[in-house]
């Protein structure tokens, strides 16, 4: 008994010396995150906080990233991908336990060696049998850790794909509802354009005006027309490109909400600590995970250098006749320790490797964060420069409006040329296509911005 103490007593000890031992030459991350993003205040509330449900109001839009989570095919291969990981994470737990398994049999063995009497040996039997690998220096332990760690990485890989999903239907979108106001805009332009040429055909053909300017307004009316085509175009790509990812065929209509593409209100945007990302974004914590993983693999490599204990035991009856099968009991244990004596430096290469590839996957692991950090820092000055272009375009719109009417009251007047009221009318529509750009710019920065902090992936 007190043999048996002492063993116990040395294996708990010498576990516990190889799993200190094992990631001995495993660094940790050094991070060293700034304590705030430039030009942001510290918010306790953070913008990826709301859930993608209420950021995105516009119900069209709602509809369609409802159906590109339902439906995308990446999205449900993700899916698959995690539920593939967490049953061989149950395969790695169910190895720490005993396996149990059990067979029934007859044979019968005949023997007619020359000059011998023929011989027959049957045998029945029915038997249970158990082993269990101890894990005496923790090699099944690390190797949940490692499984563990894959499964957990495949269901922060599934959150930042749907992150993505989201932001390029979003995106999508709001190109879609842009180019919508862009071909609104160019058709009223055209409507105008139309009613000149006609104006100047009448004048032209009462001698009011020389050919010159009858000519200029055909030029004016062309141009605008030949932008109808390009923008239905981009239109229809941009339509193909949001069924796609709603995993639908091309050809088919978004339905997307009526009205003026507008410029959005002011709103608070409460950002938060840099180092809430670590928590916030599904792909920092599907890093971090593989960082793990790469740590348990060098527990895995590093105890497998080590000796094997397998205990098993069999039990159950067997006899040559099947009458008697249930009187002869039959029982046989046995325990192996199974090692490694001369591997030439295999095993200890595997563990080097292993270290090896921690340290490529701790840089990894630093350098997500220091890219999610610059990409928070990079959509936050695009946001506010956007913000800034979008006010600026307002106004030029504003102004290209006044200047068309003027221009248009002068040259009733006889005060200037026809040539000076087609330079108003191409200026304003140049205008009002810039702010409704501007528009669409600053929503997508918006955007952008929003998933840079990994705001989307909460469901419903």
């Amino acid at each position: 008994m007190r043999t048996i103490v002492l063993y116990i007593i040395c294996a708990a000890v010498a576990v516990g010396g190889a799993g200190c031992s094992a990631t001995r030459e495993c660094a940790k991350p050094e991070l060293n995150m700034p304590e705030s993003f430039a030009h942001s205040d510290n918010d306790s509330l953070a913008l990826a906080d709301i859930d993608w449900f209420e950021f995105y109001s516009d119900p069209a839009l709602r509809d369609i990233l409802k159906a590109t989570l339902a439906n995308n095919r990446d999205f449900l291969a993700a899916a698959a991908k995690v539920e593939e990981l967490r049953n061989l994470y149950g395969v790695s737990a169910a190895a720490m336990l005993p396996e149990i398994g059990g067979h029934v049999y007859w044979s019968q063995e005949t023997n007619d060696y020359r000059g011998e009497k023929h011989l027959t040996d049957p045998e029945h039997g029915i038997k249970a049998r158990l082993n269990w690998e101890v894990d005496l220096w923790g090699n099944l332990r690390w190797g949940k850790k490692r499984d563990k760690a894959a499964w957990q990485a495949s269901v922060e890989d599934q959150r930042a794909l749907q992150i993505t999903l989201i932001a390029e239907a979003a995106s999508a979108y709001y190109r879609l509802v842009a180019l919508d106001n862009e071909l609104l805009i160019v058709r009223q332009a055209l409507d105008t354009r139309s009613e000149e040429l006609e104006k100047a055909k009448l004048r032209y053909e009462g001698g009011l005006t020389s050919e010159i300017v009858y000519l200029q307004a055909q030029v004016e009316y062309n141009t605008a027309a030949s932008l109808v085509p390009d923008v239905e175009r981009r239109i229809s790509l941009t339509e193909n490109a949001i069924l796609l990812l709603m995993g639908e065929y091309a050809g088919g209509k978004v339905v997307r909400s009526s009205g003026k593409l507008e410029q959005l209100p002011e709103r608070p945007l409460p950002i938060g600590l840099p180092s809430e990302l670590l928590t916030r974004r599904p792909d920092l914590r599907a890093s971090e995970m593989r960082l793990c993983k790469a740590l348990a693999n060098v527990g895995v490599s590093y105890t497998d250098r080590f000796p094997k204990l397998t205990l098993g035991l069999t039990g159950g009856v067997e006899n040559n006749d099947i009458g008697g099968i249930f009187k002869s009991p039959f029982t046989y244990v046995i325990g192996s320790l199974t090692g490694p004596i001369f591997d030439f430096g295999k095993r200890k290469r595997k563990y080097k490797a292993a270290v090896a590839a921690y340290e490529q996957a701790r840089l990894g692991y630093e350098q997500d964060v220091m890219t999610a950090f610059g990409e928070v820092v990079d959509a936050l000055t695009s946001y506010r420069k956007c913000r800034e272009t979008t006010a600026s375009r307002a106004d030029l719109r504003q102004a290209a409006e006044k200047y068309v009417e003027l221009a248009h009251l002068q040259y009733r007047a006889g005060s200037i040329n026809y040539l000076d009221v087609l330079d108003a009318q191409r200026r304003y529509l140049d205008s009002a296509i810039g702010f409704s750009n501007a528009v669409r710019d600053e929503m997508l920065s918006l955007v952008g911005l929003y998933k840079s902090l990994g705001g989307g992936w909460v469901t419903n």
